[in-house]
């Protein structure tokens, strides 16, 4: 829809405003306005074979497809972009393009079909540029074709603002006319000045309008190329690290300059071969699965050469493969010494790297693209004679491309994989064995005591399990226990209720002293059992 769509939006207002463009290929024109017609028509039918998503899923029904479709406000804007309004042609004859106007309606193909291009294409600032500059052309283009017409409305020569009189020698040629025209539309857009005064009121209002989409059409593009820019610094950011916060600490730690000189050329060397070394970083907002999907694409192969994982589980190489880490060594640098804890393994990527002596000139091998070292100091083999030490001296003679994989991140992924972890280390028993770096009764001795120690083991956990059986019968008790002591509170509680309360044996002495119990003698009154009443 690219082709119609621009086709339309440019050539129609030329067209009405260039008469002798009109005239001049009246056939080819009308050939480009049917075809572009038919391309309308063919992008309706498409849309009612195009499906939609419905809550995730990709809906196919041709029924529904076009009930959707034909409920949607792109349908008759699609519907009225078709309407045959070159039946008029009869009547006002086939120099009417301005008739077509109504093709415009399907500008908005125009903008989906660029946002669909800058999501796939690989140079997505180049395209937004490009895309820039083609609507500058657009708006220089029909602000040009309207001077044109404003031109002959006012009449050509009648003032020096218009365009000359076609009279005079060259102004009555049709490319002289467009380029003038369209060289007058850039000085006044651009605000660059050195137009001529308008004289009439038309030729006021035209150029007060060009002013203001001028100011706009300055603020767009500023605000346009800022975004690219920021966008290319934001990319080069994420994907090579920051040198010039790096520069400046060793200005100011006064780093001798040929350090400085070798920190300098290693920041040049990523940017040249657009080596990265943060594709963690890079690809951390992608899901996870198709975060390992990508990263397998680019390093399965490279980690697949490795012996001790050859033959291990599709889904073991895909965790190895998101811990991968590359790293990139400077000519001379060493990779590891002769005596270091190894904490990781190398894998070569590209490159060369040299297995050199203690006195770093004599080689004893050089090391090429697919080969790896370093692997057995991170499996912990029983009887390794080497420990977890470096062996070797290695050195890389230029620079080399490496990709590292960490004890830690290792052993957590084969904390989820305990056959894959007992397949690699019977690999590094045999390669331990072939290099003579295997002490079998040092790995005897290893399994006996930590088959020991998992008996101990096994011994605590039968003793700790019987503590916890004894704790949970003392529990149970205690809690009988304090089930009875709160039943019987309670039955106390119910009984001493029916005891008279305090007042009222006051109030019942204060009545005996007062009423006729009383005798002459001073007796105490009895009750009528006899018995003295309660004082």
């Amino acid at each position: 829809m690219v082709f119609p769509v621009m086709y339309n939006l440019i050539i129609i207002v030329c067209r009405a405003c260039f008469p002798d463009l009109q005239h001049s290929y009246l056939v080819a024109w009308l050939v480009l306005d049917y075809t572009s017609d038919l391309l309308y028509l063919l992008d309706i039918v498409v849309h009612f074979h195009t499906g939609f998503l419905e809550q995730g899923i990709l809906v196919m029904d041709k029924g529904r497809i076009s009930s959707r479709y034909v409920r949607t406000w792109s349908f008759f804007l699609d519907l009225a972009s078709l309407v045959p309004t070159d039946v008029a042609y009869v009547q006002l004859g086939p120099h009417t393009p301005m008739l077509r106007l109504n093709r415009f309606l399907r500008v908005p193909r125009l903008f989906e079909a660029f946002d669909r291009t800058e999501t796939r294409t690989a140079y997505p600032n180049a395209f937004r540029i490009t895309k820039l500059m083609l609507y500058i052309f657009v708006v220089i283009h029909w602000n040009s074709c309207l001077y044109f017409a404003l031109s002959r409305y006012l009449g050509f020569g009648r003032d020096a603002w218009v365009y000359p009189d076609p009279a005079q020698p060259g102004f009555e040629r049709l490319r002289r006319q467009y380029l003038y025209s369209f060289y007058f539309s850039t000085l006044i857009l651009t605000t660059v000045g050195d137009t001529p005064l308008p004289a009439q009121e038309e030729e006021y209002l035209f150029m007060v309008g060009d002013f203001l989409l001028a100011v706009m059409g300055f603020a767009t593009i500023m605000g346009s190329m800022s975004s690219v820019i920021y966008n290319m610094n934001t990319a080069d950011a994420a994907f090579y690290p920051d040198h010039a916060l790096v520069k400046k600490y060793m200005k100011l730690q006064h780093v001798n300059r040929r350090l400085q000189r070798r920190v300098i050329d290693w920041y040049q060397h990523l940017r040249i071969n657009k080596k990265m070394t943060n594709e963690v970083a890079i690809l951390q907002h992608l899901p996870e699965r198709l975060r390992a999907e990508v990263a397998v694409s680019v390093h399965l192969s490279t980690l697949s050469r490795v012996q001790i994982f050859q033959n291990c589980e599709a889904s073991l190489l895909e965790e190895l493969v998101l811990k991968l880490q590359p790293q990139t060594y400077s000519p001379g640098e060493y990779v590891c010494r002769k005596g270091d804890i190894g904490r990781e393994m190398y894998i070569i990527r590209e490159g060369q790297l040299a297995v050199v002596a203690d006195d770093g000139i004599t080689q004893y091998a050089v090391l090429g693209a697919g080969l790896y070292f370093g692997e057995i100091s991170i499996i912990n083999i029983k009887g390794n004679m080497s420990g977890n030490r470096r062996t070797a001296n290695i050195k890389s003679l230029g620079y080399s491309d490496l990709f590292c994989l960490s004890k830690e991140d290792l052993r957590e992924v084969l904390s989820e994989y305990p056959q894959a972890q007992a397949v690699m280390e019977e690999k590094g028993r045999e390669i331990l064995l072939k290099m003579n770096k295997l002490d079998v009764n040092a790995e005897a001795a290893e399994i006996a005591l930590q088959e020991a120690t998992e008996s101990r083991l096994q011994g605590l956990d039968q003793q700790l399990d019987d503590l916890q059986t004894k704790f949970a019968r003392l529990l149970a008790e205690l809690e009988s226990s304090a089930l009875k002591i709160a039943y019987r509170i309670e039955r106390l509680e119910w009984q001493t209720r029916e005891w008279p309360m305090p007042e009222e044996l006051v109030e019942a002495d204060n009545e005996g002293e007062t009423g006729e119990g009383t005798s002459k003698g001073g007796e105490v009154r009895t009750g009528q059992e006899g018995t003295p009443c309660p004082k």
